[in-house]
């Protein structure tokens, strides 16, 4: 009897399952994986991709402020906020009113109005529950784009975390940035909280929404930095 897989990899659109002691970019994912466990969280704003890629309709039952949050227009491919123009981006505590001061953006709109107060939206308030919930010793929030790497926050980062950025850097091309003036993002409020290595890892560059053609390079960049996380992981004891 074959043994059950270890992991999935999809190349050239095509899904194949890796065998125990089949590497993956050199690297043994079994061995990887009986040192420390992957979770992922595919979407965190599913409402919103949506809204993206479908519009809105008279039907929708937020149509009439939605239209009136996106100034009147039906395209929506700017869009960046939940379905109530909220921008989950702006909605952690660390550093919220720095950031909604800086933003101006007083009520609900396609980007940057970061709510009424942290963690009132869903989405976020999922996202902390679930995280504080499990021991995580590294997160990488995945947005697009702009091929870049974020890993501080205001001198709240271990003193690893420029390290590993410099190696998800290395295996992906992406540039590492040391980020200021920014605030209330998912891997601040980590970094902040646990003192504990965040990266924000902006994939892919182009227009937004990115092109379908985008996914195989994007693809192997990411399965890179993924990789890469979780062997920095192993090998810090973190």
């Amino acid at each position: 009897m074959d043994h059950e897989p270890a992991a999935h990899e999809v190349s050239r659109g095509v899904r194949r399952c890796l065998r125990p002691g089949e590497k993956l970019r050199n690297r043994d994912i079994s061995a990887l994986l009986a040192q420390i466990s992957l979770w992922l969280v595919p979407m965190v704003n599913p409402d919103g991709v949506e809204l993206v890629h479908q519009g809105t309709t008279p039907a929708h039952p937020y149509h009439e402020r939605l239209m009136t949050w996106n100034y009147g227009s039906t395209d929506f491919t700017g869009w960046k906020a939940n379905i109530r123009g909220v921008d989950l981006n702006d909605q952690f505590p660390a550093g919220w009113e720095a950031e909604r001061a800086r933003r101006e953006v007083p009520g609900p709109a396609p980007r940057d109005y970061g709510g009424p107060s942290p963690l009132s939206e869903p989405e976020a308030a999922a996202m902390a529950e679930f995280t504080q919930s499990h021991d995580f010793r590294l997160v990488m929030a995945l947005h697009t784009q702009g091929r870049e790497i974020y890993w501080n926050y205001r001198g709240f980062e271990p003193p690893e975390a420029e390290g590993i950025a410099s190696r998800l850097s290395r295996v992906s091309g992406y540039r590492a940035v040391k980020l200021t003036d920014s605030d209330a993002g998912y891997k601040d409020w980590f970094i902040q909280e646990f003192h504990r290595p965040g990266f924000t890892i902006e994939a892919g560059i182009g227009v937004n929404p990115l092109p379908i053609s985008q996914f195989r390079s994007m693809y192997d960049d990411v399965v890179g930095i993924l990789l890469e996380g979780l062997a920095a992981g192993c090998e810090a004891g973190l």
